[in-house]
């Protein structure tokens, strides 16, 4: 096999318009992109209100590790996999930043014959959603300094400013930053990447227009100096804000290399914001299709979690069944006997037969399919297979994960096989989702927002004990007198822990979670909760992607992945 985008390349794509007639689609509900791109109005979401809901069905994954687990590709996969058993199905994914496309991560549209197509456009600009996403987040703190220039009529406190500007590139000189030289005041600022703006997680969780202008509207930009909140509707921004996002709130069309339909839409990191696709987009497919196939970011301490407690919770609609993926090698790497490095060769060991290191890994196997088990939702592990994995390591992952009371566990090789190499898996997933549901919350909207955080802890992560930084406590009580303690949380931590402590691998124990921050996030509706030494501005490494990017001789894009 070739590379990603040599695979990708190769493929001839169908016309977008094929894809709108064969799944129902008008031709006025659509605006083209180019020919294999198209946004879909929202109003079609009217016209097939009456149809049947298909099901629901979330991916999620072991704690991660930089090897990789495959979880984009097993979305994909696997609804490549339920039209090969005649289901009309529609993968849901989230949109690719630019971030991790040059940093070294890469791409975001699957790889090997799981991919959603065309990937150049998909991870390069799209159809420009994260560049609204970062206008309309720039213009409401342009919109704040100069109120405060022209006369600051609401009070706000300079000081007590808090609301940052965003960029969809990682640049790490701009975390810290001084604004306002040579003008009347100078303060201290900072710069997030776009997928951690509060207004991508807005996008992402609006059922409609009126609903992402309200969202908008109660964003708090800042406090005046008796602490009380100042937001965008009261600077007039949150129209300005929506006229800009008008475009980027139609969820997007592409397709799988199978050619079937794939939406994308939306992009929040799943380890600073809360990692899911747009509700839109789910509610959009889960009217065309049988059976939806979503993803929540990283591991289900995390993606899974947050898809549960905020996706859920605005979207009043529960998953039928959720997908764990794993590979043996990242299991073996979960028992601490290898030096993982990103960008660096891989541990040779890694390659070679160890059933006890894979044992010893598969705690965290077993830690995440007790996450997901949690709320009540039958869960099916992916085993995402390797050309190094033995018979006798892939028939223990299937043991454990079984053992441990998951609902199925099967091979999956749809990046070598693409649909067919995930048959199996698609098979077990359809019965998974045949049985009742008991889906369930961990916690109550009444609940302080300690407890919800100290729930959390220790049932998901298996923490002994939370701390909570001095600053932190005041910002929970004030946010409780402010009216906003009912409000679930969305944990920013490591993803490559159930701890916050990115060197803690397999099932650590005894650690205490530090909270160092709380803040709010009035319009996507969330307490959005800081532990450990959390990064909201990634930097370049040494070596980035951006480095083998490149454009040949013939126009066409080469070194992405």
């Amino acid at each position: 096999m070739g590379s990603d985008m040599e695979i990708a390349q190769q493929v001839a794509l169908r016309p977008i318009d094929d894809i709108v007639h064969a799944w129902g689609l008008r031709p006025e509900e659509v605006e083209h992109y180019g020919r294999y791109k198209a946004k879909i109005d929202l109003t079609v979401l009217n016209r097939i209100a009456d149809r049947p809901s298909g099901k629901y069905i979330v991916v999620t994954a072991i704690t991660p590790t930089p090897l990789g687990e495959g979880k984009t590709v097993t979305t994909i996969g696997l609804a490549q996999a339920l039209q090969k058993i005649e289901k009309r199905a529609i993968p849901v994914i989230r949109q690719p930043s630019l971030g991790p496309v040059f940093g070294i991560k890469g791409g975001a549209t699957g790889g090997g014959r799981a991919q959603v197509v065309p990937m150049e456009e998909i991870n390069l600009h799209f159809t420009g959603d994260f560049h609204a996403v970062s206008a309309a987040h720039n213009l409401l703190a342009a919109m704040t300094d100069a109120h405060v220039f022209h006369g600051n009529t609401r009070s706000i406190d300079p000081a007590r400013i808090v609301w940052p500007r965003v960029l969809d590139v990682l640049d790490r000189s701009l975390r810290h930053i001084v604004t306002g030289l040579g003008d009347k005041w100078v303060r201290e600022a900072s710069f997030e990447i776009t997928a951690a703006s509060e207004v991508m997680a807005i996008l992402a969780l609006a059922s409609g227009m009126e609903d992402l202008r309200m969202r908008l509207g109660r964003i708090v930009i800042g406090y005046t100096s008796e602490k009380k909140p100042v937001t965008a509707e009261m600077l007039s921004a949150a129209g300005a804000m929506t006229a800009l996002l008008k475009e980027a709130i139609k969820p997007n069309l592409v397709q799988t290399l199978e050619g079937g339909p794939a939406l994308i839409h939306a992009g929040p990191f799943g380890n600073i914001a809360h990692g899911c696709s747009s509700l839109l987009a789910d509610r959009l497919a889960l009217r065309l299709a049988d059976f939806v196939v979503t993803e929540a970011g990283f591991g289900a301490d995390l993606g899974f979690e947050k898809f549960c407690h905020i996706k859920c919770r605005a979207s009043d609609r529960v998953p039928d069944a959720a997908v764990l993926v794993c590979t043996v090698r990242s299991l073996k790497a979960h028992s601490g006997q290898f030096r993982l490095t990103p960008g660096k060769p891989l541990d040779p060991g890694l390659s070679q037969e160890s059933l006890e290191a894979l044992r010893t890994g598969s705690a965290n196997l077993v830690k995440q399919i007790e996450n997901v088990r949690l709320f009540g939702v039958p869960v099916v592990v992916a085993i995402n297979r390797f050309e190094t994995d033995t018979d006798r390591e892939l028939a223990m992952v299937r043991e454990i994960a079984l053992d441990t009371g998951a609902d199925g566990a099967e091979i999956c090789e749809v990046w070598t096989k693409g649909g067919v190499g995930g048959v199996a898996l698609a098979e077990t997933v359809v019965r998974a989702t045949q049985r009742p549901g008991r889906f369930r919350r961990l916690y109550d909207d009444d609940d302080p927002t300690e407890k919800k955080i100290e729930t959390l802890a220790h049932r998901v992560y298996g923490a002994a004990g939370v701390s909570f930084s001095p600053s932190a406590r005041d910002r929970i009580g004030q946010y409780r007198r402010l009216g906003f303690g009912h409000l679930p949380v969305c944990m920013a931590k490591t993803q490559y822990s159930l701890s916050h402590d990115p060197t803690l691998h397999g099932v650590p124990s005894g650690f205490t979670l530090p909270v160092q921050d709380v803040r709010l996030s009035a319009g996507a509706g969330f307490l959005y909760v800081l532990c450990g030494d959390i990064m909201t501005m990634p930097g370049l490494s040494s070596q980035p992607a951006a480095m083998r990017i490149d454009v040949n001789e013939r126009q066409r894009i080469t070194g992405l992945s």
